[in-house]
């Protein structure tokens, strides 16, 4: 049984990615699809015609990743994509933001990331992809964004090492990094803070991010970064001091 697995499920980029997995790919017997929300993965029977199965899990309670370990071992099948979409980000300085939020951003964005993906590992076969949803928030630190940025600069961290050591096995893993993308996920990270203007002004459509990323995991490339304004934002940060962007981004704070 050849399967798809996509975390994040219910809502954004991990929504849209099931939707052009089945519109790309006819091979998937199943896919498999996972989000705390089990009324929003009903949602996408009628949009793919492919079968789902659903797990309405919270990925950070080690209870919840033993359904997945257990269904996995039961049903021994092979795994050909795993998207870890699974993630949020509160708007809002270290000292402003609940303990509860910053916790649990490290929970979902990295530990529940990293266990999903030693999961399901032993289930991928060659020619296997991994599309792990970072951010270009990892190409810099973001002061007002502190822990989001940190995570994503994890997840970015781990992937390209990941996608090192599974050469042998002919298993690519490409880290997705896109600017803002117009989604529900700003819906959550606003509800502390507002986004800055300048962020507003290059929302990415998520259709087309998505594309983009499957296009890039095919090619077997190690990030995926979408629209020119976040690749030059890419290069920025790797020829200029991050002291002398993040000076740059507050003046812009301030006169937008």
């Amino acid at each position: 049984m050849k399967i798809a697995v996509v975390t994040g499920a219910s809502s954004g980029m991990g929504r849209e990615m099931i939707i052009q997995l089945w519109e790309h790919f006819k091979g998937f017997d199943e896919m498999w699809i996972i989000a705390r929300r089990e009324g929003r993965l009903d949602e996408l029977d009628r949009q793919v015609g492919v079968p789902l199965r659903k797990f309405a899990l919270d990925l950070t309670k080690e209870k919840d990743l033993r359904v997945l370990e257990r269904e996995l071992s039961e049903k021994d099948p092979q795994v050909k994509f795993l998207v870890n979409a699974a993630g949020f980000g509160k708007i809002g300085t270290v000292e402003s933001l609940a303990l509860v939020d910053e916790t649990d951003m490290v929970r979902l964005n990295c530990e529940a990331l990293c266990a999903v993906t030693r999961l399901v590992l032993p289930y991928m076969t060659c020619n296997s992809r991994i599309i792990q949803f970072a951010s270009s928030a990892a190409f810099l630190p973001q002061p007002g964004f502190a822990i989001y940025a940190a995570t994503k600069s994890f997840v970015l961290s781990y992937s390209r090492a990941l996608n090192q050591e599974l050469k042998a096995r002919n298993i690519y893993v490409t880290s997705v990094c896109p600017g803002p993308v117009r989604t529900e996920f700003f819906d959550i990270a606003e509800t502390t803070g507002e986004i800055p203007l300048y962020k507003r002004l290059v929302m990415a459509n998520p259709r087309r991010v998505v594309s983009k990323a499957i296009r890039d995991s095919v090619a077997g490339k190690e990030i995926s970064v979408y629209g020119l304004t976040m690749k030059a934002f890419r290069i920025l940060c790797k020829v200029l001091p991050h002291r002398l962007l993040l000076r740059m981004m507050e003046w812009c704070n301030h006169i937008i």
